[in-house]
């Protein structure tokens, strides 16, 4: 039995033994990196069978032809071998989070390597109240998913240090910030890069009913703005009500040595409050030359031909990599940590040395998402779904839980937002506007359905990399464990979320946009 620190017994409720089954459960699965080499076997002999059946399902993308298919591609042919074995360099080189996270970690290295990270966390933690440093982080991971990748690859680690320095369990700090980054992913204070995309399918599909609709970016700005206060709070009770009380005390046996030196909680001294001034000084420095590229009208970071900002958001990654390399270095010149070039280049090989878990990961999950992709098996999948609601012939709001629930599932098996909207959003957005509602509505629902699986799938893209993190933490860990601790922020996001949509939307009747209705008027 659990004990706190203090040596009682700690009383665990029916929710929380369901959650250590999740866990029992899921740690019966192989180690990921085995895992994945085990799908990615499966997939192949799962595409070779379909494919021999002739599984296919209608096309339902507005550029595909009149009585277009999709149908089940095997690899279990002459075809798929050399596919296979041609793009085995290229499926690992080219998986999207792997370039994010090492050119990133180039410059999150200097700064932890130079003591930065270290002084601003004891700053924190000397400062704020324990339950409030719950609220910022989760406030923070929805905050930043407006930067693209930083929640991912900056904020999760550094809240399980923040935590780990407040003597409170640090995989908790971690799920935390998961929650709100990838859990409140659609939940946004501000407009970022996905909310074009998405507004983007939405209109096509819209046109297959509507040939002159459109579809604004900001089409759902007012809901996810109104989300992102109950993400927050709820992620910060969960936090703290179930998931801190599950993972009870923590146990630094297995753990890297090297992160426990979070844990000191000497204070600031005059040295490092004035490196802190010159890294500060050289943030804004940063923030100057950010805002120069991309805020005039003509800067080299905005779109020359519509003016936007998207090339300054597919930026982003550089602008990490550049923020904590100038701020890193600042600080460790006052302080003596980064006298030369030599400690800067030791900083960055320090922080991709501890990336070898991901890494190997990242080649066996880069290979099975391939495969998924290239089998159509994951297209097939949402589409049969997506058929099966149809045929429902639901009319009323109640016809939007289905919708949700069916975009969570469907999210579990293909981890990227623009992917599966680009799938579903033929096939829902006319359906639904057929019976009379309007697209921006429909795409605020899928959104929510969309983010709220993101925390318990091994396909959303950096799953691998949390659970990198998280093992620096406790080595023992494996899937089963993470699903369990960040289940709960799905139920409850589900919850919260669906009920909030239903009472925004039908019981308030608001926009969940500028200009948008709840109705589609044809």
């Amino acid at each position: 039995m659990d004990k706190d620190v203090s040596g009682n017994a700690l009383k665990r409720g029916w929710f929380t033994r369901f959650l250590d089954s999740v866990e029992w459960l899921g740690n019966l699965l192989p180690h990921p990196v085995t895992l994945f080499a085990v799908l990615a076997l499966l997939m192949i002999l799962l595409s070779g069978l379909f494919g021999a059946m002739g599984v296919s399902v209608p096309d339902p993308r507005p550029s595909a032809a009149e009585g277009a298919t999709i149908e089940a591609v095997s690899l279990l042919n002459g075809d798929g071998l050399r596919r296979i074995l041609e793009n085995l360099v290229p499926n690992f080189v080219n998986f999207a989070p792997l370039g994010v996270v090492l050119v990133a970690m180039l410059g999150v290295g200097i700064a932890e390597k130079s003591g930065l990270l270290s002084a601003v966390v004891r700053g924190i933690v000397l400062t704020a109240p324990r339950h409030v440093v719950t609220v910022a982080i989760v406030f923070a991971g929805v905050i930043s998913n407006t930067a693209g990748e930083m929640g991912y690859v900056v904020l999760i680690p550094l809240s399980g240090a923040v935590f780990l320095a407040l003597g409170r369990h640090p995989l908790a700090g971690m799920a935390a910030a998961f929650a709100g980054v990838s859990g409140g992913y659609s939940a946004n204070l501000l407009i970022g890069t996905i909310d074009p995309l998405l507004a983007g399918i939405t209109q096509e599909a819209a046109r297959l009913i509507d040939p002159s609709y459109e579809v604004d970016a900001t089409a759902n700005w007012y809901f996810m703005a109104a989300s992102t206060f109950v993400i927050t709070i709820v992620g910060a009770l969960v936090t703290t009500y179930i998931v801190e009380p599950k993972l009870g005390a923590y146990d630094d046996s297995q753990a890297d040595p090297s992160v426990l030196d979070s844990r000191t909680m000497e204070t600031i001294t005059p040295l490092e409050h004035k490196a802190l001034r010159r890294a500060g000084l050289a943030a804004l420095g940063v923030f100057a030359l950010m805002a120069l590229l991309a805020l005039p009208e003509g800067a080299p970071l905005r779109d020359p031909v519509s003016g936007n900002s998207g090339p300054f958001f597919r930026s982003i990654v550089a602008f990490i990599l550049v923020f904590f390399l100038v701020t890193g270095v600042a600080y460790g010149r006052v302080t003596g940590s980064m006298r030369n070039d030599r400690d800067v280049i030791d900083a960055m090989a320090s922080a991709i040395s501890t990336l070898g878990l991901y890494i190997v990961l990242v080649f066996f999950a880069a290979q099975f998402v391939a495969f998924f992709g290239w089998s159509n098996l994951g297209i097939i999948t949402a589409v049969t779904g997506s058929e099966f609601l149809i045929e429902a012939q639901l009319t009323g709001p109640i016809v939007f839980l289905f919708f949700i629930a069916m975009c969570a599932i469907v999210n579990l098996m293909i981890g990227s937002a623009s992917a599966q909207w680009a799938v579903t959003a033929p096939v829902f957005v006319p359906m639904l506007m057929l019976i009379g509602y309007s697209p921006e509505l429909i795409q605020a629902a899928y959104r929510i359905g969309d983010s709220v699986t993101n925390i318990i799938t091994p396909m959303m893209s950096y799953f691998g990399l949390i659970l990198a993190w998280a093992s620096r933490y406790n080595r023992q860990i494996g899937i089963g464990t993470l699903i369990a601790i960040m289940l709960p922020y799905t139920i409850f996001f589900f919850i919260f979320w669906v009920t909030l949509f239903y009472v925004w939307v039908f019981a308030l009747g608001l926009p969940v946009g500028p200009g948008t209705g709840t109705y589609y008027p044809g």
